[in-house]
C-alpha cells in the first residue's frame, strides 16, 4: 500500500532532462527523505509533488487519487522552505495561522490547532513574538509550526535546515524526528547533506543525474549499495578497483593490480566475470591483524574517541581506517586486515552525469 506513487515521473526543459522517468512509492505515515548532489533532480521532483511543478508524463496519485493535474491549493500538502519564507511584519502567532485564516476556519478551532502547533514545535510562549527576535533554529521550528497546523496529508520538507550552524541543525534533527515518532504523518524530505538523512529517515531514495538509484533503509543502503556511486555517496568508502576473478554462491573474488592475493566479498548484482568492479571496505572494518597485509601508517587525524588513519600499501594503494584512538598506536608500520563478510565487491555506477 502506498499513500503516495510517482508512476513514471518526468521533466524535461526542451532537450534537457531534469528527470528521467522513475517510479516510486512511499507508504502512509513514512519518513522518506530524497538524498541526492546538486541537480540530481530531488527538487525537482519535490516541487512536482506540491504542484509547483508540472510534470512532463507520468501520474502522480496521493492515496490512490490522481492529482498530477490539481493546483497546490487542492492538494492538502504543507511545504517547508529552505529559507523558511515567513511574513516578517507578522507575529508567530500569525504566521503560523496564516493558512488557517485563508482557509476561514472558525476562530475556536484556529486557537486550539495554533496551541498545538506550537507546543509541538516547543514554541510555547512565542506566539506574541516578532520574527526579527527570533534566533535560526526557532524561525525553522516557526516554519515546521505553519506547515503542520494545517493538518496536511502530506508533509514536504526542502532542505529546511541548510542555514542552520552544525550544532543546531544536529539538535533540529532530532526534534523534527521526535514529532514524527509522536504522530507520524507521509513526510518527504529533500537533503543533500548524508549524515541528515541516515539521522532521520525510514528509508532514503538516493537521487543522481535525474534518476533514483537506489531506495532502502540507512542500513540496506550503508552495508549493501548497489554500486560505487552508492558506497561514495552514503558514508565513507575505500573502494579498490580491479578484475572480477570469479562469482558463485553470492560471493565474488577481485583481482587488483599490485595486491599480493585477490578480495574476497559479497556480491552485487550486475557484476560479471572477467569484468570491472571495486571492492568496498567500510574505514571501520580495516583493524590491526597479526598476519595480515602490511601497511605504512601515513597520518593520523585524532577525532576524540575514535582516531582515523590513513594507511599505505605494498603498490600504492591506500586505504583509510578509523578505529578506537588507543588501537593505533606504536610505530610507523602494522599489519591489517578485515572481515570478509563486510566486503563487497561492486559493479561501477550505473550511469554517467
Amino acid at each position: 500500500m502506498s499513500d503516495v506513487r510517482f508512476a513514471g515521473i518526468s521533466k524535461a526543459y526542451g532537450e534537457v532532462r531534469a528527470l528521467h522517468p522513475l517510479d516510486l512509492d512511499i507508504r502512509p505515515g513514512e519518513f522518506l527523505t530524497l538524498l541526492g548532489p546538486s541537480g540530481s533532480g530531488k527538487t525537482t521532483l519535490l516541487n512536482i509533488c506540491a504542484g509547483y511543478l508540472a510534470p512532463s508524463g507520468g501520474r502522480l496519485l496521493v492515496g490512490g487519487r490522481d492529482v498530477t493535474r490539481l493546483p497546490p491549493r487542492q492538494r492538502n500538502m504543507g511545504m517547508v522552505f529552505q529559507n523558511y519564507a515567513l511574513f516578517p511584519h507578522m507575529t508567530v502567532a500569525e504566521n503560523v495561522a496564516y493558512g488557517l485564516k485563508v482557509r476561514r476556519l472558525p476562530k475556536r478551532e484556529i486557537a486550539r490547532r495554533l496551541d498545538e502547533a506550537l507546543h509541538m514545535t516547543r514554541l510555547d510562549g512565542y506566539g506574541g513574538r516578532a520574527i526579527r527576535e527570533l534566533s535560526g533554529g526557532q524561525q525553522q521550528r516557526v516554519a515546521l509550526a505553519r506547515a503542520i497546523v494545517i493538518q496536511p496529508d502530506i508533509l514536504l520538507m526542502d532542505e529546511p535546515l541548510g542555514a542552520l550552524d552544525r550544532q543546531l541543525r544536529k539538535d533540529v534533527q532530532l526534534e523534527i524526528r521526535r514529532m514524527h515518532a509522536a504522530r507520524p504523518r507521509t513526510t518527504i524530505y529533500v537533503t543533500h547533506d548524508q549524515e541528515e538523512a541516515l539521522v532521520m529517515s525510514d528509508r532514503i531514495a538516493v537521487m543522481r543525474a535525474g534518476r533514483i538509484v537506489q531506495v532502502g533503509t540507512s542500513v540496506e543502503l550503508y552495508e549493501h549499495p548497489v554500486d560505487t556511486f552508492i558506497a561514495r555517496f552514503v558514508g565513507e568508502s575505500n573502494l579498490l578497483s580491479g578484475t572480477v576473478a570469479s562469482i558463485a554462491n553470492g560471493r565474488a573474488a577481485l583481482v587488483v593490480d599490485r595486491l599480493t592475493v585477490p578480495l574476497e566479498g559479497r556480491a552485487a548484482e550486475g557484476l560479471r566475470a572477467g569484468g570491472q568492479a571495486s571492492a568496498l571496505l567500510r574505514p571501520e572494518t580495516v583493524r590491526a591483524q597479526a598476519g595480515g597485509l602490511e601497511a605504512r601508517i601515513v597520518e593520523r587525524v585524532y577525532l576524540g574517541e575514535l582516531v582515523a588513519v590513513r594507511l599505505a600499501l605494498a603498490g600504492g594503494h591506500e586505504l583509510w581506517s578509523r578505529r578506537l584512538a588507543g588501537e593505533w598506536v606504536g610505530g610507523d608500520t602494522v599489519e591489517i586486515g578485515w572481515d570478509a563478510d563486510a566486503v563487497s565487491i561492486l559493479p561501477s555506477a550505473s550511469f554517467e552525469d
